[in-house]
Parts: C-alpha cells; structure tokens; sequence
C-alpha cells in the first residue's frame, strides 16, 4: 500500500479514500482522466491532515469541491485529490447567521436561507458550484455576490488555520486573497436578513427561470467559460466573431449562450481545450480582446 493512502487511512473510516478513481465522475463537464488517490474529508481536521499528509509524503495534492468550475485534462491528476463534498456540508443557524461547511452547494446554502425566511443569498440558489470554491473566488451572478453577506471565513492558509474576516479575505471580482495564495475555504459564515419567505422564494424562482432561459443546462459544462472581459461581455464577442455551434469533437460553443462550451455528449478534455483556444484566437483577431477562462484547468 501506498504510504499516503495508509496515512489517510490511519485517520478515516473505509470508502474515504479511492484510487485510480475516473475524476470525469467528480466534474460537471465530465471529462477527465483518474485521479491517483481521492479522499472525501468530513471534518476541517481531516481536510488538513489530509494535506499535511501529502505534504509529509511529498505527494500533490489539490482541493476541489463538485467539480463545477474545472477542466481535468484526459492523462487525470497525480497525487492526491481532495473532494469537498456531501460528508463535509453541515449547516446551522444562530439567530440571522448561517454557518455552512466548504462542501455544502451553493443551492443547498441558498435554500437554506430561504427555508429560514433569510434573505441575500437568493442570487446563489442557482450557482452550479459548493460553498468552498464559491468562498473562494467570491462567487456571484445577478448583481449579488457572496462578499455582499459574508462575516467571516475558517480558512487553511500557509500551513495553519486562521480566521479571515471580509476585509482579510480582500475579496474582488472572482478573487480573494485565499485564491491568490492558495489557501482553502473550510467553512464561512452569513449575516442575513429577516424576510418574506414567499418573496424570497419567488426572486429564487424568477434568477433561476432566467438562468434557465439563457443557459444551456441540459448539457455538461463547466459554467461561464470565460470571465469577463474589462468593458465586454464574453458571449456577445463570441457571437459577434460569428462562432455560436463552433465544435471540436465533442466540445461545442452552446448555441443557446455563447459563453458556454457544452459536452454535447463524448467530448475530451482535450477537445473542449482545442475549442477554447480557437475562440480565444479568433475574438483576439477578431476585437484585440484576449479572453481568459475562468475555469480552472488541471492534470496531465
């Protein structure tokens, strides 16, 4: 047995850890190779001793959430992955704040609030990804964004675990300074405030028909491909270059939002990266404009 996955092992219970374990199964695009060894923590003390591990071991090792915002390319990831998910997603509330763990969904911690007549968070209902990863890149759509109603996050930063308030987390356009130094989001908490629950539920309700409307849900994807760019909105310059349907492979350009690359159904990782890049040379050619992914994309 591996050291690392008998180290892990020594501190969880069975079927925490995996080996060889497809990462296409832990992504929302559903690409991607295996990754060497996977653990799914269920407590803070586990996800940094899951790291410290790997770190004794001198195994990499990275951090995900549901896979929502990532490309894992086709050869997978060695070393450890660590999965922020369902076993690592507690929820609580004290008066108008809610204390969330990383691994809870953006729409579970939306609806949540709303079940609790709490309102600020109805903009994340539909945001595809889990609280850790939206923490960190301070997630938003619709005009809100997780900063408006954060108070304070635990976070491994630098080999220990600190306390950030808003104001130390330095949050900012899909950053935080977690982001910029590697850190990982364990839990946060939110201030709300009292409000109509059927209010809040019908804002939740309209974000989410209008999300519908513009987004092509029915297929896999990693979300917003691009971030947007100062002055522009990525989609439109992808229409305008006339490539709306582009495909390679099995990658496509949505159709319905040019924003979006879509796995219309047996797409590589290899082949949503080949799309990516001919949409990126040709809106530079295009507007000068260079667009950056805001997916994160990782592997061999």
């Amino acid at each position: 047995m591996h050291p690392i996955a008998e180290r892990l092992g020594a501190f969880s219970a069975p079927g925490q850890c995996l080996f060889n374990e497809p990462m296409r199964s832990h992504t929302t695009f559903r690409v991607g190779g295996p990754a060497d060894f996977m653990f799914f923590p269920e407590t803070s003390e586990q996800v940094v001793m899951a790291i410290e591990a790997a770190k004794a071991e001198n195994v990499p090792a990275m951090v995900i959430g549901n896979g929502s915002n990532l490309i894992v390319k086709d050869g997978g990831v060695r070393g450890l992955v660590i999965v922020l998910g369902e076993r690592f997603s507690a929820l609580s509330l004290e008066g108008n704040i809610i204390s969330a763990q990383a691994g809870v969904s953006l729409a579970k911690l939306a609806a949540f609030a709303h079940a609790n007549s709490l309102t600020g968070l109805e903009f994340a209902s539909g945001i595809p990804g889990t609280l850790g990863g939206g923490a960190a890149m301070n997630a938003g759509a619709y005009g809100g964004q997780l900063s408006d109603v954060l108070i304070d996050a635990l976070v491994y930063l630098n080999g220990e675990v600190v306390t950030l308030t808003r104001e130390e987390m330095q949050m900012g356009y899909r950053t935080t300074r977690p982001l910029k130094e590697g850190g990982v989001v364990l839990s946060a908490r939110f201030e709300l405030v009292p409000g109509d629950k059927d209010e809040i539920g019908e804002r939740m309700k309209d974000l989410n028909a209008r999300r519908r409307e513009k987004q092509p849900l029915n297929f896999p994807s990693a979300g917003s491909t691009f971030k947007r760019p100062e002055g522009y909105f990525a989609g439109a310059l992808i229409e305008q270059a006339g490539l709306k349907g582009l495909s390679v492979g099995g990658a496509q350009v949505s159709e319905k939002h040019a924003g979006f690359v879509i796995n219309t159904g047996d797409a590589t990782a290899a082949d949503i990266l080949s799309l990516i890049k001919k949409v990126q040379d040709a809106v530079y050619d295009r507007f000068g404009v260079q667009l950056e992914t805001e997916v994160r994309i990782v592997g061999e």
